[in-house]
């Protein structure tokens, strides 16, 4: 994984359950005037997706112009063959945009999408994965995380999470929803959005995939952690009609949600031996490739006079120089681990194991 390049065009994924709203963001960030020439790879297209009223042409051909100045294009083909075409009508000049979005399909895993970034040298020479945003109905987002394992891996990728319909719900049910979003993914920021209106800027240039962003981890996550779960116990009064001790845990609020899909944070203020890290994080990817869906971490390595940056999407990782530690900085290496089913106790031992 590469720095960034300026030239290089950045990509949204946009993925979220069926129903969500995500065509009606899609729709919103396509009809509205704000002055960049986006082409959106949609996996199934049609009049339910996107209005006929912003299509110039007809759905017929596989890159359609927008009212707007954007193209819209259909994956029935590959999407490494989409990208490319759309590359070549760019440079060749009958295409202009500057971004491109591409929506999944309501029941997809976002992963092999994200993968092609890396996957491919002609589509990694010429866009940078950007961010991978997940919308989620607060109506039925408890449900359907129940039911759908999809919905729990869309959540584990995001970058940033938009919930939508919480006009629908009552604040409790949102926070509810929150908390366990939170407990899937601790590192994508959470908003609520009414009917798809979300600031455009918000949304665009997030750096998820940058590796100079900052590592983000809901100070929630890391306070669950530590402190026992302290922050439920006004949730257990109300609920409960009791006070509930500080061991209780979450276990009564999230009891029926044992999601597949979770997150742990791995701390130390100790260096890790650079060739044993490098080791066991080589063999981890190969045994829990599959089910690693985000990591991303900065460590503090013995013999580097700066944080090291790095992150993963499965079995591929990359790692970067970041800034030098300050002279009173107390180094520290953070790493959040997103995934299926993720043994915590051999990762946490083997990552204990590296340490100088």
């Amino acid at each position: 994984m590469n720095a960034t390049n300026a030239s290089m065009i950045p990509v949204t994924i946009l993925t979220g359950f069926l129903g969500a709203g995500k065509t009606t963001l899609l729709k919103r960030i396509l009809s509205e005037q704000h002055g960049q020439r986006i082409a959106v790879i949609e996996n199934e297209f049609g009049p339910e997706n996107i209005d006929n009223e912003l299509l110039i042409q007809d759905g017929d051909e596989e890159i359609v112009e927008l009212s707007n100045g954007c193209v819209c294009c259909t994956v029935r083909g590959d999407l490494m063959r989409a990208l490319g075409d759309l590359y070549q009508r760019r440079a060749s000049g009958s295409v202009h945009f500057d971004r491109v979005i591409i929506e999944t399909t309501g029941m997809a895993n976002p992963g092999p999408v994200c993968q092609t970034f890396f996957v491919d040298d002609n589509v990694a020479a010429h866009y940078r994965l950007d961010a991978i945003i997940t919308v989620v109905d607060a109506k039925h987002g408890m449900e359907t995380l129940d039911q759908q394992s999809e919905s729990q891996q869309q959540i584990g990728f995001a970058d940033r999470i938009l919930i939508s319909k919480k006009d629908l719900v009552s604040e409790e049910e949102f926070q509810a929803l929150r908390n366990r979003i939170v407990k899937i993914n601790p590192r994508a920021s959470i908003s609520s959005v009414h009917f798809g209106e979300a600031d455009i800027n918000e949304l665009l240039d997030l750096g998820g995939f940058n590796l100079d962003a900052i590592l983000d981890i809901n100070p929630d996550f890391l306070k669950d952690e530590d402190e026992h779960h302290h922050h439920h116990e006004h949730h257990h009064e109300h609920e409960h009609g009791e006070h509930c001790g500080t061991d209780c845990g979450h276990d009564h609020h999230h009891a029926p949600h044992q999601d597949e899909i979770g997150a742990f944070v791995f701390r130390s203020r100790k260096a890790f031996d650079p060739e044993r890290l490098e080791d066991f994080l080589g063999g981890i990817t190969q045994v829990f490739g599959p089910d690693l869906l985000r990591y991303k971490g900065i460590l503090y390595l013995k013999g580097v006079n700066r944080r090291m940056l790095f992150q993963g999407v499965h079995m591929m990782m990359g790692v970067e120089p970041g800034k030098p530690w300050a002279a009173k900085e107390k180094p520290e290496s953070k790493i959040v681990f997103i995934g299926r089913k993720l043994p915590q106790e051999i990762f946490t031992q083997g990552l204990e194991n590296c340490l100088v």
